[in-house]
């Protein structure tokens, strides 16, 4: 059963823009952090951003100032605004979602293909 669904990903060119969206299943409740995770052939995958139930963000060092993450509490959603994209930007980027008190992601998206070229 798929519980969060990603969109928004696609083929921009370098200095470009996207935006990522994500939506928990009604099914989810006590939603609390929520996350964007990504994945590049032949690296580890790293957090790029997360934000609190309260809206305080963090960011991975290489996407900081260019990235904004967002979220909308009554919808259980999350949005990934990405700007001045650069290639080594590329990779499958991943919803994930803690519930109540959790220090684990316990959910994950299918993930959303973004593709930067040069």
């Amino acid at each position: 059963q798929v519980q969060l669904v990603e969109s928004g990903g696609g083929l921009v060119q370098a200095g470009g823009s996207l935006r990522l969206s994500c939506t928990a299943s009604r099914t989810i409740f006590n939603i609390n952090d929520m996350g964007w995770y990504r994945q590049a052939p032949g690296k580890q995958r790293e957090m790029v951003a997360s934000i609190t139930r309260g809206g305080s963000t963090n960011y991975a060092a290489s996407v900081k100032g260019r990235f904004s993450i967002s979220r909308d509490n009554a919808k259980n959603k999350v949005l990934l605004q990405m700007n001045s994209l650069k290639p080594d930007d590329t990779g499958v980027y991943y919803c994930t979602a803690k519930i109540g008190n959790g220090e684990d992601w316990v959910y994950w998206g299918q993930g959303t293909q973004v593709t930067v070229s040069s």
